[in-house]
């Protein structure tokens, strides 16, 4: 049984995860994550928290924003023009395909491989005709490949004018809130700005379980910084850690093997910036501490027509599988001021901070004064909140009604030419503005846990298992009396609870041989198994076996919560069974 099978069939059977709505015949793109699902989606949540936020809270920030956003934010971000696929349907039965995916499939059925990102539609099409590509479905002959957006669509409230969309990246809610988040930190860069979350996109035709959803979970970090000084404080920190890069001239040229450099040779080659070398290096040590060693990742760059609309610079973290093959996990991502930009543009809001000048400079500033008397005749007694809404907006307001418009919105209030005074004033200053540019890693948290699972598959003769991380294994303890018997009993249950109240998860087990129960523990990754057996009543102690080597000892019975949790921080078993003075098992 390969590596992938063995995963298809624990995570179904034992809990992990399993298809949606399996009662109506299910839905493609959607998952349900079981109880152990659930406990190893939150420990590779605390993980990427224990890497890339707590030792750096001195410039990382979290945040958690609305997961239904209005209209004009996709249309600020480029997303309703930019975010689509082409679809292609069937002219006799009807069917719908993601066209590249198609194409793709089909060609490799005749040996042929060609790069399809970033094609036109006519090109696509093209290939169809040249190939003869017909529906798989049905044979019949395939229409024009045709744009499809991806965005989820809905209404806010009962007005189907107020339209909404589900967000397709945590993205959009940390640039949406960025001037109330550069308050919170004093206005200064660099700082960032992390979210976990829940987003969507209407896949065309979602396949290959895990690897493509329609509802998935981000891991995002959006680190704004100074163009005039991207330099990262913290590279020497990862120095030590090899990036297998594949850099855009490789790329181009139609390699795939990595050259291994350290974050600064990544930043002194200007194959990105110091931020996206150090968030790189902080990946590699991610998925390797999950068990993805480094030789089985690698970070392709895109070219400039692969591009997501909003970046100039892109590489794809990649994982091998032996299902699937590379794998893409994280994406990194240098968006410049793309983002920002285009919101201040939209939305009339400035995203701007400060920096202080080496030497004072004379500027030229359009400044805007409200005219009370205007606004009074027209507010009467809002005049003060309309007022302040100006000072707010002043770049907006300058902005409209210099260039000719007859009246500009301002945060409710229709302002008039009439009711400000425009003027350009010349002035000294030691300080000029500039729109941060941001550095984005963007971690996929389904795909990661399908990589981690296939790769700490391990199959030995009959006997197969999980070696996951005891980190990342959702159970850490399993509890088994060595028979059912009253005394025994009692006492694991006592145990099992212990561990609860500790904060260690823990399972109970006590129907079957125990031999089935250790099987059955291994299966899903569980570290350690803790046996009351004949010993116990006499002394107090237990057996607790390791489960990759399956060694035993014997340790105290108050001592098995400290020993759990030792081994959930990765502490190794005979390390542990030393500190607590574990004795070897005697049968």
């Amino acid at each position: 049984m390969s590596r992938s099978e063995v995963v298809a069939d624990i995570a179904a059977r034992r809990g992990f995860y399993w298809p949606s709505f399996e009662i109506y015949g299910g839905v493609g793109g959607f998952y349900d994550y079981g109880p152990l699902g659930v406990a190893m989606r939150r420990n590779i949540i605390a993980k990427w928290r224990k890497i890339f936020i707590e030792p750096y809270q001195d410039v990382i920030i979290e945040v958690e924003t609305p997961v239904i956003m209005p209209e004009p934010v996709f249309r600020a971000s480029g997303h309703l023009e930019h975010f689509t696929d082409y679809v292609i349907t069937c002219q006799k039965c009807g069917r719908k395909y993601r066209a590249d995916h198609l194409i793709d499939e089909e060609l490799s059925k005749r040996g042929i491989k060609l790069s399809l990102e970033g094609l036109s539609g006519e090109q696509l099409d093209e290939i169809v005709a040249k190939y003869g590509i017909k529906c798989p479905n049905c044979g019949g002959p395939l229409g024009k490949a045709e744009r499809f957006n991806l965005l989820f669509k809905t209404t806010i409230g009962p007005y189907s004018t107020e339209a909404g969309y589900l967000r397709p990246e945590t993205a959009q809610g940390m640039f949406v809130a960025f001037p109330r988040l550069a308050d919170y930190v004093g206005r200064k860069v660099p700082f960032g700005v992390a979210q976990i979350g829940r987003v969507g996109r209407n896949e065309i035709s979602p396949r290959q379980g895990l690897i493509r959803l329609r509802e998935f979970s981000q891991m995002e970090i959006e680190l704004f910084f100074d163009p005039a000084n991207p330099s990262c404080p913290y590279l020497s920190e990862v120095e030590g850690v090899e990036i297998p890069i594949v850099p855009e001239e490789l790329v181009a040229r139609g390699s795939q093997d990595p050259l291994w450099l350290s974050p600064s040779q990544v930043a002194a080659k200007g194959y990105a910036n110091e931020w996206m070398a150090f968030f790189m290096a902080l990946s590699v040590k991610f998925l390797a501490e999950m068990g993805v060693a480094p030789d089985r990742q690698k970070f392709v760059a895109k070219l400039p027509h692969e591009r997501a609309h909003y970046a100039a610079t892109v590489y794809d973290q990649m994982a091998f599988t032996e299902r699937f093959g590379w794998v893409e996990v994280s994406g990194h991502a240098y968006r410049t001021d793309y983002d920002l930009s285009r919101h201040a543009h939209f939305s009339g809001q400035e995203m701007f901070l400060e920096r202080r000048l080496k030497q004072p400079k004379e500027v030229e500033e359009v400044r805007v004064y409200p005219n009370p008397a205007a606004i009074r005749a027209k507010y009467g007694d809002k005049m003060g909140d309309v007022i302040r809404a100006i000072q707010r907006r002043q770049g907006a307001v300058a902005s409209a009604l210099s260039s000719g418009a007859d009246s500009v919105d301002v945060e409710g209030f229709f302002i008039t030419r009439d009711m400000v005074y425009i003027k350009r004033e010349r002035r000294r200053t030691d300080v000029e503005k500039f729109i941060p540019h941001v550095i984005e890693p963007s971690f996929g948290l389904d795909r990661i846990l399908y990589v981690v699972l296939e790769s700490s598959v391990v199959v030995e003769g009959e006997r197969r298992y999980l070696k996951l991380p005891p980190d990342i294994a959702p159970i850490t303890a399993c509890v088994l009396p060595i028979v059912k018997r009253p005394q025994y009993v009692e006492e694991g249950r006592r145990l099992a609870r212990a561990l609860w109240r500790a904060g260690v998860a823990a399972i109970y087990d006590d129907e079957g041989t125990i031999g089935s129960r250790y099987a059955s523990c291994d299966e899903i990754g569980v570290p350690i198994a803790v046996t009351i057996d004949e010993q116990t009543p006499k002394d107090s102690t237990v057996t607790i076996r390791d489960r990759d080597t399956r060694r035993q000892v014997r340790l105290a019975l108050e001592k098995v919560v400290d020993f759990a949790i030792a081994i959930r921080s990765s502490t190794p078993f005979d390390e542990a069974s030393s500190r607590l003075g574990a004795t070897p098992f005697k049968a």
